[in-house]
This record gives structure tokens, C-alpha cells and sequence, in this order.
């Protein structure tokens, strides 16, 4: 198996981000996760990022919470007593779009996180997933 070494991250990230900002509510933050089917939703201020929402943050706060035997509501009890940047992840690491995917799988496996900001300067320019890189790694075979 020969994998091209220098292949950038730009290649497989997504380019077309769904984000957040950190006045948005969770309940928006849950509608965005289920329309568009995905686990990692960066929260910006204009193009910069300030940290990274994932539908597992989101469910832990909403199990945390599971004694009311009326779920569609406790979802939004619990979603108001939160706000996006108590929930998010802030200490993130970014990439840039030349990283290369090998670094960004490095990354990714010696970390807890399963998303990845790519930024240019401090603007954000795609997210790169443990998914995004499955799906390349399954390409090369």
C-alpha cells in the first residue's frame, strides 16, 4: 500500500462549514447537528474560530440532566441553562491546509478530539474529521 506522503489536508477537509456563533442557542446547535448529519460544529466570531461543538458535549448536558420523564422538553430546559462557549471545546488545535494528512491522522489518534479546525491566519477554512480521513484511507485500497 503506498499512500502519497505530501498529501495536504485540503484535499479531504470540508470546505462548506456549518458554524455556530457563541450568542446562538443549543437547541440551534442540536437543529444544525441533525439536519446536516454531522458531530463537530465549529463556533466562530466572523471568520475566526474560538472553539469546537460536538453532538457528544451536547448530549452529555442533555443525559446529564435525563430525570424528567418528558424528553422533548427537558432537552430545551436543560439546552437554556447552558450557553454554546460553557459547552464547546476551547482549547483547540488547528491545522493549516498544508498540513499533511498523515500529520493530521498523527493528530488524531494521540488526541481525544475527533475534528480538527484548518485555518489560514486566524481565519477558518475547513474542518477535518476521524471520518474525513476513513473515507481517504478506504479510497487508497
Amino acid at each position: 500500500m503506498s499512500l502519497r506522503h505530501r498529501v495536504p489536508v485540503s484535499k479531504i477537509m470540508t470546505k462548506n462549514i456549518i458554524t455556530l456563533n457563541s450568542k446562538d442557542e443549543l437547541d440551534k446547535a442540536e437543529r444544525l447537528f441533525r439536519k446536516h448529519n454531522i458531530r463537530h460544529i465549529p463556533v466562530v466570531e466572523g471568520d475566526k474560530i474560538l472553539g469546537m461543538l460536538s453532538l457528544t458535549d451536547l448530549l452529555r448536558i442533555s443525559f446529564a440532566d435525563g430525570v424528567y420523564e418528558d424528553e422533548t422538553n427537558v432537552e430545551t430546559i436543560v439546552y437554556n441553562m447552558f450557553t454554546v462557549p460553557q459547552v464547546m471545546a476551547k482549547n483547540l488545535k488547528s491545522v493549516s491546509a498544508d498540513t499533511t494528512i498523515k500529520e493530521v491522522a498523527e493528530i488524531l489518534t494521540k488526541n481525544e478530539f475527533h475534528a480538527l479546525p484548518v485555518v489560514e491566519g486566524d481565519s477558518l477554512v475547513g474542518i477535518v474529521t476521524t471520518t474525513d480521513l476513513i473515507k481517504y484511507l478506504l479510497e487508497q485500497y
